[in-house]
């Protein structure tokens, strides 16, 4: 069995439960898509707790398409009232869901706050979504939008030379590989990466596959599950843009990886964090107790969701700061 979650962050998976979420893994992605997520948990237990669940205002969002499918958009978050002294620290933040399900709305908490907090442009992208398109359409995608961002954040009121990139889960693994991306293909590049929970490992037996297999809300029989449905052939998976620990890693920029305790993919932030250290790369990685995948972004609601977002607000604030 998994470790125990703290109490908060238990009562996110229990108001999770009594939404009726359904086994993803049991679905087709169709039908995933319409399940409760833990940002709706997450809204329940704040609802519980008489605070409000609306957006916070003070942070403006426009929609802006970076291609011509129709999910080839991206979400800028913008401080609507706060002061500028010039152009504006920018965050490309990457969504997670396996790259099946969710998209920027699911994921809404976490780029709002770092707009927030660090008084920066925040480019929350939406990709195309397997099975629909499969690997590597997201991983496309995600390249394509950094050399849109490039383009034009200086018209957002960005700084192009303070660009930082941000992701959760599958979203995680996209922050890396387009920092990879940028290295290899002589784009600017970012300042810092802050990868949650990645996608990194594509081995089936790390340790947190193990102890977390039955975890919630994310267990090891999503992790097949999303990987049938992204992937196109049995090769896919060892691709160094799914698994991460096999890429060249040399001269990335530094990075924090953040990874909760009780999470399948707790040992791929781990085994990352290594892998980039021997490569040569400035790398923090911390594990939060008590917490599972998904946790962050729920800082309002749950103690170690809100250590983890300071912690990457302060690491993307010394980056951004130098």
């Amino acid at each position: 069995m998994p470790a125990a979650a703290a109490p908060d962050m238990q009562a996110v998976l229990d108001q999770i439960a009594a939404l009726g979420a359904k086994p993803i893994e049991t679905l087709t992605p169709v039908k995933a898509r319409l399940q409760p997520s833990a940002a709706d948990g997450a809204k329940a237990v704040m609802r519980m707790k008489k605070m409000s669940t609306a957006p916070d205002p003070t942070v403006a969002t426009m929609d802006i398409p970076y291609g011509a499918d129709p999910m080839q958009f991206a979400r800028i978050y913008k401080p609507a009232n706060a002061p500028s002294n010039g152009p504006r620290p920018v965050i490309v933040y990457y969504h997670g869901g396996g790259w099946v399900i969710a998209d920027v709305n699911t994921y809404d908490a976490a780029p709002r706050l770092l707009s927030k907090q660090l008084n920066a442009i925040v480019v929350s992208v939406e990709y195309r979504h397997a099975p629909e398109a499969k690997f590597p359409a997201q991983h496309d995608d995600a390249f394509a939008a950094y050399r849109w961002v490039l383009q034009n954040a200086a018209a957002w009121g960005g700084d192009p030379t303070k660009i930082a990139l941000a992701g959760e889960s599958a979203g995680g693994n996209l922050a890396v590989a387009t920092a990879i991306y940028a290295r290899d293909n002589n784009l600017t590049k970012p300042v810092h990466i802050l990868s949650v929970y990645p996608i990194a490992n594509s081995s089936m037996s790390l340790p947190s596959r193990m102890d977390s297999a039955n975890a919630k809300p994310l267990n090891a029989a999503m992790l097949k599950w999303f990987g049938y449905y992204y992937t196109k052939t049995t090769a896919d998976p060892m691709d160094p843009r799914l698994n991460l620990v096999g890429a060249d890693l040399r001269g990335l920029p530094p990075t924090t990886i953040i990874n909760a305790q009780i999470d399948p993919l707790r040992s791929d932030g781990e085994t990352l964090a290594v892998a980039m250290k021997a490569a040569g790369d400035k790398v923090e990685q911390r594990t939060f107790p008590g917490v599972t995948h998904e946790f962050f972004g729920m800082g309002t609601v749950v103690r170690g969701a809100y250590d983890a977002e300071m912690y990457a607000i302060g690491r993307l604030n010394t980056a951004f700061s130098k």
